[in-house]
């Protein structure tokens, strides 16, 4: 298994193509995820790489770590595992009345 690299301060403009082909320049790419919000299909300014091997993901981050890309400078390091958190529930975002909770939505009748 490779090395996954957060790369960081990627352009709204950037494809997952474009990630794709720089850092193929260091190595074989195993899988590249430029995240997007979920509402609106935007990029979120970030993406994961995967290399193939820590060697490539090493250099990756030597040769790339402030490469400019469509205007921006990137910010490539090792990516940290997830951490896990507790699940949130709907009535947490929404802010609405809640009776379990004894009231909300700020409206006093």
């Amino acid at each position: 298994m490779g090395t996954n690299l957060y790369v960081g301060n990627v352009s709204f403009n950037t494809m997952e193509n474009d990630l794709n082909e720089l850092f193929a320049q260091c190595g074989t790419v195993a899988r590249c995820n430029l995240i997007a919000d979920k509402y609106t299909g935007r990029s979120r300014g970030f993406a994961f790489v995967e290399m193939s091997s820590d060697a490539e993901a090493q250099a990756a981050i030597e040769k790339l770590n402030g490469h400019e890309l469509d205007g921006r400078a990137l910010r490539i390091n090792e990516a940290r595992p997830r951490e896990d958190r507790p699940p949130r529930r709907d009535d947490d975002r929404r802010g609405g009345y809640d009776d379990r909770r004894g009231g909300g939505g700020g409206r006093d009748w």
